[in-house]
């Protein structure tokens, strides 16, 4: 079993790693190049609003599914029936919100025809998210690999294959949103079909005991979510409603936060792998916790600071590989949220580490504020400055959670930082500053001074053990003997 678990996990990592960047990269920077600033900021502020209530669609469900599954296979036919019928519960739920949010915000008939749509495949995605929860619990591992990739290999085909042949009829973003719902619903009937022949749904069953069962359990998790994505997620919204050009600056906004959205998904990856390692080992021993903390913030934070120092010195350059026209406001709000990796790569792993500790009041808190400093900066500084404003509020927000979330992780665990640890830190920064100043004052080609500065910065996580084989292992150990460990 371990030796299956692990093959799979590395295939949807494997998978995910080639896929999602492909549509990330070139189709969805291809069609802002099609289809212009104003009209794909208004899909992303549309589509931003969406994602920011997504809780309602799935409130802890997934999470839930994968080990109550696990624990009862032979259940899980009349798990996903009630489990069906309080998501169906929680989608009107999330109509009206959403609906209703748009009317506040004073959107017309157009934004209300395009958040249909929208609404709809924020539905497709949770339940197809859903479903692979039920693969995972029954240990179909590699069948959930293939879906998990799934919508985004037919995108980059069907999405593709649209760009190149209609090269004149993709100026409205309508298209592409009508490609998404095809691809979202094509996985969607695919994994019903898989289930089906496990003899699993679709069907629904309601239990009000069952439903509320689960509202209680995930409320406190259901809220965290809803405040971190209310903080991620909000900015390119009020760009849009605040801003005279609100459209058109959140496509510059967008733009500059797209390598940011590819690279959250490491950190997502690596959080989830995380998650039940803390959560065993705080139960038996806290100095293994604070190894593998440790390890974990020295791999993900290292290779952060590598990718933004990188990015920040060839951020124009980078964008032109992707866009058509770069205008400053697009490189300005680019450097700004990829320095936003840091600290987000920062609570990854302290945030993490908090829930597993059960600390999910502290962290509601901490989020808490974090949505009242961004909205307050956020209000101050965009509708004067736009993208701009946006991206400095970004990084304010996230700097303060990760700084509230360390102090509280340094506390529970009595975390020790040795000044070698710190000078590590301070050589690595150093040393790649000053290869970043060194490129630009010879005048180096960018994508050559982007290889030697990638060669530089793998070498130095080496040289100053941020990279560290031996401890890597030990955590592939931990992992193997958490695979079958309860969690509560």
């Amino acid at each position: 079993m371990q030796k299956q678990f692990f093959s799979s996990l590395f295939l949807t990592i494997l998978l995910n790693l080639l896929v999602k960047p492909i549509a990330i990269f070139l189709i969805d920077a291809t069609v802002q190049n099609r289809v212009g600033q104003a009209e794909y900021g208004l899909y992303f502020t549309l589509l931003n609003l969406t994602v920011i209530f997504n809780i309602f669609l799935d409130f802890g469900i997934n999470n839930y599914t994968t080990k109550t599954i696990a624990q009862n296979t032979h259940n899980s036919t009349s798990y996903f029936g009630n489990l069906m019928a309080f998501r169906f519960v929680l989608f009107i739920i999330y109509c009206i919100v959403i609906f209703l949010f748009a009317l506040l915000l004073g959107y017309k008939w157009r934004e209300f025809y395009l958040l249909l749509f929208l609404v709809f495949n924020q539905l497709l995605i949770l339940s197809i998210a859903f479903f692979r929860s039920h693969f995972t619990g029954l240990h179909l591992f590699k069948t959930d690999a293939v879906i998990s990739i799934m919508d985004r290999g037919l995108l980059i085909l069907i999405a593709g294959s649209i760009l190149f042949i209609f090269t004149s009829d993709t100026s409205r973003i309508e298209w592409f949103i009508y490609t998404q719902t095809l691809c979202y619903l094509l996985t969607f009937f695919i994994a019903i079909f898989l289930l089906r022949k496990k003899n699993i749904g679709p069907f629904l069953l309601w239990d009000f005991n069952f439903s509320m069962s689960i509202v209680k359990k995930s409320l406190p998790y259901a809220l965290l979510i809803l405040l971190m994505i209310l903080y991620n997620r909000s900015d390119v919204v009020i760009l849009e409603r605040f801003h005279s050009n609100g459209r058109v600056e959140a496509g510059h906004y967008a733009q500059g936060f797209r390598l940011l959205d590819a690279v959250y998904m490491f950190g997502m990856i690596f959080a989830g792998l995380l998650y039940p390692m803390f959560s065993r080992l705080l139960k038996e021993s806290k100095k293994e916790v604070v190894a593998l903390l440790k390890t974990a913030g020295n791999l993900l934070i290292g290779g952060a600071i590598v990718l933004v120092i990188i990015s920040t010195f060839n951020a124009r350059w980078l964008l032109s590989l992707l866009y058509d026209n770069v205008q400053t406001t697009a490189v300005f709000s680019f450097c700004f949220l990829i320095i936003c990796f840091i600290p987000i790569s920062m609570n990854f792993i302290f945030g993490t580490l908090l829930t597993a500790s059960g600390r999910l009041k502290t962290l509601n808190i901490i989020s808490f504020f974090g949505v009242l400093i961004n909205f307050t900066s956020n209000v101050l500084l965009i509708p004067s400055i736009g993208a701009k404003g946006a991206a400095i509020s970004a990084l304010i927000t996230q700097c303060f959670v990760a700084a509230i979330q360390f102090y509280y992780a340094y506390q529970s665990i009595q975390l020790n930082i040795t000044p070698k640890a710190l000078l590590s830190y301070v050589y690595l920064v150093t040393i790649l500053l000053l290869s970043g100043f060194f490129s630009m004052y010879f005048g180096l080609d960018h994508g050559l001074a982007a290889l030697m500065q990638l060669l530089l910065g793998g070498l130095l996580l080496f040289i100053f053990s941020f990279i560290n084989l031996k401890n890597i292992k030990n955590i592939l150990i931990i992992k193997e003997e958490t695979n079958n460990y309860p969690i509560n």
